[in-house]
């Protein structure tokens, strides 16, 4: 219902009002008009708003009802009167004077059915979208009417019960439930001539989340807790500058402006349901008994019984025997019956799960939830802490988005967008589901589907694949005999521990910053970049063809065994089951066959009790990191040119070619030093180098190897069928196997 209702004005009453306005409401029958679409509200009007810097209009109109054919004067906003004049059906009026909102302030009106004034206030709340411009303002029912009432000194006036009822002080509607009240109503203010229009009109209305009932607005009595008393506001502002770390760090930003404005803290909620507050008051004077004794006692109550006990007993079996109200000695009390507020309970939960249960310390290390509780379970639990502990609950806060799908559109059943991590888990393993909460920045929404699973499940292969062949070359090194000293091990082995030291130390700093998007990209690249494409392939000749327990062999298993050691342990908490059983399998003493009662020497039965590994320090000296980018890059150039005389048919595998380079004089340097190295490097049977300046880093040129293949290396050379007692291989292979 949409109802315009005349408000008759009895008088001025304020100094500051005008002469012209005086002038005009002087002895003439005149009223302001507002207008409203909750009639039911009307029995609780104590004001009636208008914007100070509106431009308003006194209207003089013919009123044609009968027996009266008086002209009376009508004051609504300037800028609305043309329609409202259309709306009322009134085409004869005129205006007499134009005034600003501030000059009717003050102005009494008489409400229309029920014996009490009306006051004319002030308030920027007040717009100028529909109706007259001037709002009908209860305090007890909205909270702008709450706002100005408090501003304004009026009454806080709810006369609805808790049943949505008008209270037995409502003349014409005790007892009536409101919405039915509005038929009521309306007829009431046509009966006393105060109604100028009714219609109905369809517009947004709140209701309940829950149940889809519109809502009732009323101002009740609740319990709050005070932010400038003790200084609670300050001393969280202070905690969340100074002694909280914030991840991502833009939640920081987010609490503080949300505690800085904040109200007081309203505790208490109207529900059958919940953590009861547990107050008594004196029946005799209303004194609320505030006492030590009578709380423990409802503790232990409490303790025993659960909350429930509140509910379930009396008030005398609930207070300890004796109690009486220290203002009048009344020993009758009434119980609130006024539950906490949930996220009270929420906020608290610090305190019953760390403080009560052994092994755990208090502050938490990490509250990690959901973005939307920086005005939540955050925003709570500090206030709680602070409040009741003088510090915050936690030490780290850290907050995620929200899943979606692969278009970031939210999940639901109906658009048949959902991924189900049973059926992940069912198709690829816990793994991949694993992988994908590393692989996501959680700090936005959270992107998964069977696309993006299907990507991740290729990427776990490579990784695990690369565990896999790491093993595969480990199975006769015994890490007690078989180690290589650093300083004594091959150069390329020497620059994948120094890769491997770069990676641990960005892993491990990832972790600390929870950044496990960076652990996996950072481990992923490690394992397809630097080990599969170059380290791996290029230590396939050596593993394979090298004297079983020569230097060069042991030299590359040292390093396999160092970086195994490494990735298993980095990757254990992403990698749970897959890092569990490589490390069943690794190379003793390192990982025994399991003991009962522990491990041999003091190893981890499980990867899950080890530590994350500390790299070397000798790991990261050094300038080979230089060199090798250089080679790498070199060996780019190279594997092009071999794909392309591959395709041309001129060589079948890499081995069967002799590469030319053709470089400038620094590049050339750095070749020479490496040049025995280099037909390994670039897994080719032959490498010739020239001083040359070509205009380019480096030209390449490619020609079919000298020699025969060797069995045993399939590497081209001419020493092949020079050893009488081994005529199909090299001499390389001939003094590893002699």
């Amino acid at each position: 219902p949409s109802i315009y209702v005349k408000f008759k004005i009895q008088g001025p009453g304020a100094r500051g009002q005008g002469s012209a306005i005086r002038n005009i409401l002087k002895d003439r029958d005149a009223s302001i008009v507002i207008w409203t679409t909750t009639p039911w509200t009307i029995p609780a009007n104590m004001a009636i708003a208008v914007h100070p810097d509106y431009e308003y209009s006194v209207i003089e109109v013919a009123d044609h009802r009968p027996p009266t054919t008086d002209h009376l004067l009508l004051i609504l906003a300037t800028d609305l009167v043309p329609s409202c004049m259309e709306k009322w059906g009134i085409s004869d009026y005129k205006t007499l004077v134009k005034i600003k909102g501030e000059e009717l302030k003050g102005i009494v009106c008489k409400h229309p059915f029920i014996d009490r004034d009306s006051i004319v206030v002030t308030g920027t709340h007040v717009t100028l979208d529909a109706g007259t411009g001037c709002v009908h303002t209860a305090p007890g029912h909205g909270e702008d009417d709450y706002r100005i009432g408090l501003e304004y000194g009026l009454e806080i006036y709810t006369p609805v019960d808790k049943a949505g009822k008008f209270t037995p002080d409502v003349p014409f509607f005790a007892g009536e439930y409101v919405f039915k009240a509005n038929k009521g109503v309306i007829e009431k203010l046509n009966e006393v001539g105060a109604l100028i229009k009714e219609e109905s009109i369809q517009h947004s209305y709140p209701h309940c989340w829950r149940c889809k009932n519109p809502i009732i607005f009323r101002a009740t009595e609740q319990w709050f807790i005070s932010m400038e008393k003790n200084e609670l506001r300050n001393k969280a502002i202070d905690a969340i500058n100074k002694d909280i770390r914030w991840v991502p760090h833009w939640g920081k930003d987010r609490i503080l402006g949300m505690i800085t404005n904040r109200p007081d803290w309203c505790i208490s909620r109207q529900r059958t349901w919940g953590v009861p507050i547990t107050i008594f008051y004196c029946k005799g004077c209303g004194e609320i008994l505030s006492d030590k004794t009578v709380f423990e006692h409802v503790v232990s109550l409490f303790e025993k019984g659960g909350a429930d006990v509140w509910f379930d007993k009396e008030v005398s079996d609930l207070l300890p025997p004796g109690s009486k109200c220290k203002k009048c000695g009344s020993s009758e009390f009434d119980k609130e019956m006024d539950i906490l507020d949930v996220w009270f309970d929420s906020g608290v939960s610090h305190a019953a799960v760390l403080e009560e249960r052994s092994g755990l310390q208090s502050p938490a290390d990490l509250y990690l939830e959901g973005s939307d509780q920086h005005r939540g379970w955050f925003h709570s639990s500090l206030l709680a802490s602070m409040g009741t502990r003088d510090r915050a609950p936690y030490k780290a806060v850290l907050t995620h988005g929200f899943v979606v799908d692969g278009e970031g559109k939210k999940m639901s059943k109906s658009a048949g967008n959902v991924v189900a991590p049973q059926e992940v888990i069912k198709k690829y393993g816990a793994e991949v589901l694993r992988l994908w909460v590393a692989a996501e920045d959680y700090r936005d929404d959270i992107r998964i589907s069977d696309n993006i699973v299907v990507q991740l499940s290729e990427a776990y292969k490579k990784i695990r694949n690369t565990f896999r062949y790491l093993l595969s070359n480990l199975y006769d090194f015994d890490p007690s005999k078989d180690v290589v000293q650093y300083k004594d091990m091959l150069e390329i082995d020497r620059w994948a521990l120094q890769r491997l030291y770069n990676l641990t130390t960005k892993i491990e700093k990832a972790y600390d910053d929870f950044e496990f998007h960076a652990i996996y990209h950072s481990a992923h690249a490690f394992c397809v970049n630097d080990l599969s494409s170059i380290y791996l392939d290029i230590l396939k000749d050596r593993l394979y063809t090298a004297r079983k327990d020569s230097l060069e062999r042991r030299s590359a298993q040292t390093a396999l065994y160092e970086i195994l050691d490494s990735l298993v342990r980095l990757l254990a908490p992403i990698f749970s089951f897959t890092c569990e059983e490589v490390w069943r399998h690794m190379p003793p003493p390192l990982n025994p066959p399991l003991i009962k009662g522990g491990a041999k020497g003091g190893v981890e039965d499980s990867v899950h009790l080890a530590l994350f590994p500390k790299p070397k320090e000798e790991w990261k000296t050094g300038d080979l990191l230089e060199s090798w980018e250089r080679l790498r890059s070199v060996r780019e150039e190279v594997l092009k040119v071999l794909e392309v005389a591959r395709k041309e048919k001129m060589i079948g595998n890499s081995l069967e070619a002799e590469v030319t380079l053709y470089a400038p004089e620094e590049l050339y340097s750095l070749l020479k030093s490496y040049e025995d190295q280099l037909k390994y490097t670039f897994i080719v049977s032959g490498v010739i180098l020239y001083s040359e300046d070509r205009g380019k880093p480096v030209e390449v040129t490619v020609a079919r190897a000298q020699g025969q293949k060797c069995e045993r290396c399939w590497n081209y050379d001419i020493s092949v069928g020079s050893d009488g007692e081994h005529s199909t291989i090299c001499d390389r292979c001939v003094r590893a196997v002699s």
